[in-house]
């Protein structure tokens, strides 16, 4: 049976761009936010039967075209053998790596401790009547290694982790490629279950400059991509913050490139390779707006979809904590319902 989503990332013409959201899984949902007062993160996390439920959430009160996989960036290290909490502040490591002396030695594969996540899948694709498309994810190496190093970090910032990076680049290298390793173990057996798409998220890719980037993680987002790819599945990658960056991001990186809100979409598309489909960017604030200004900014996508239909609507991070439902639900009606070429 067709469907838009899958379509769109298979190059077909469609009428409309197909529309979901980053982080749609919970946050915003009156239904989630009551699920979330009789169970942890974690307990929905690790049950099955929740995290299917939670994964769908969106598909029923929203409409939206994909699914994304209730988990998070965070299981890596978690599987790597790093007490991991999740608080009401965010995700807490026991003992973050910068504390510790072999750093590299503590990184110790566990792969069985990622079978929950697999039986969530399970539980998701059997759903009766479900036949919307599930987007797997995992978390970019860069990313998941600021964390691992500082823990939450301070106010978004991770300055010791950074330095890290810099003081100790060939070791930074050794415990990427650790962590890529079974990062591809995790994507693979996401594709095995039945995942339609799958997208890396670095979400912090813009805290180093481009150059080092280039030179120390990227050759792990290629061995990741590669691999997802190989398999037949849409590779979708977020590079968040990595600005001018983007116009290194060709068509043997990904099949989608998600922009985030700094970068300007028409502007990314100039720049970035044509083989390569977009997602994104709208700034997930402008939904706390009145609904008529959030009209004009959507109005706004018409004409570049007039030119580009290579395009999945979506946000340039994910969706913040406090955002009306109502209108997140607007813009998914806006997307379907508005005239588009």
């Amino acid at each position: 049976m067709s469907n838009i989503f899958l379509d769109t990332l298979q190059g077909k013409n469609t009428n409309r761009p197909p529309i979901w959201f980053m982080r749609q899984a919970g946050r915003v949902l009156p239904s989630y936010l009551a699920l979330k007062e009789k169970h942890t993160f974690w307990q929905m996390m690790q049950d099955p039967e929740l995290a299917a439920k939670v994964t769908l959430l969106p598909i029923e009160d929203l409409g939206v075209d994909a699914a994304i996989l209730f988990s998070d960036i965070l299981v890596i290290p978690y599987a790597m053998g790093m007490g991991l909490d999740f608080t009401d502040q965010g995700p807490v490591f026991e003992n973050p790596l910068l504390h510790t002396d072999d750093p590299l030695g503590k990184l110790n594969p566990q792969p069985e401790k990622l079978e929950y996540i697999y039986k969530a899948i399970d539980a998701i694709l059997q759903t009766p009547g479900n036949t919307t498309p599930l987007v797997g994810f995992c978390g970019a190496p860069l990313t998941v290694m600021l964390f691992m190093l500082q823990g939450l970090g301070t106010r978004s910032n991770f300055t010791d982790a950074e330095r890290f990076f810099f003081r100790e680049k060939v070791l930074t290298r050794k415990m990427a490629e650790k962590v890529t390793e079974l990062t591809i173990e995790y994507a693979l057996e996401q594709v095995r279950r039945g995942v339609s798409a799958f997208q890396l998220f670095d979400t912090h890719a813009g805290n180093v400059p481009f150059s080092y980037y280039q030179e120390v993680f990227m050759p792990s987002v290629q061995k990741i991509a590669d691999a997802v790819r190989q398999t037949g599945t849409p590779f979708i990658f977020f590079p968040k913050g990595i600005g001018t960056g983007i116009a290194s991001m060709n068509h043997d990186v990904c099949d989608f490139l998600s922009i985030d809100w700094q970068t300007d979409l028409y502007t990314a598309r100039k720049v970035v390779d044509k083989n390569v489909g977009l997602q994104g960017n709208l700034d997930p604030r402008v939904l706390f707006a009145e609904t008529e200004v959030i009209r004009r900014e959507l109005h706004r996508y018409i004409p570049f979809y007039e030119q580009e239909d290579k395009w999945i609507f979506n946000l340039g991070h994910g969706l913040v904590p406090g955002i009306p439902v109502e209108n997140v639900k607007f813009v998914v009606d806006f997307v379907k319902q508005v005239h588009w070429k």
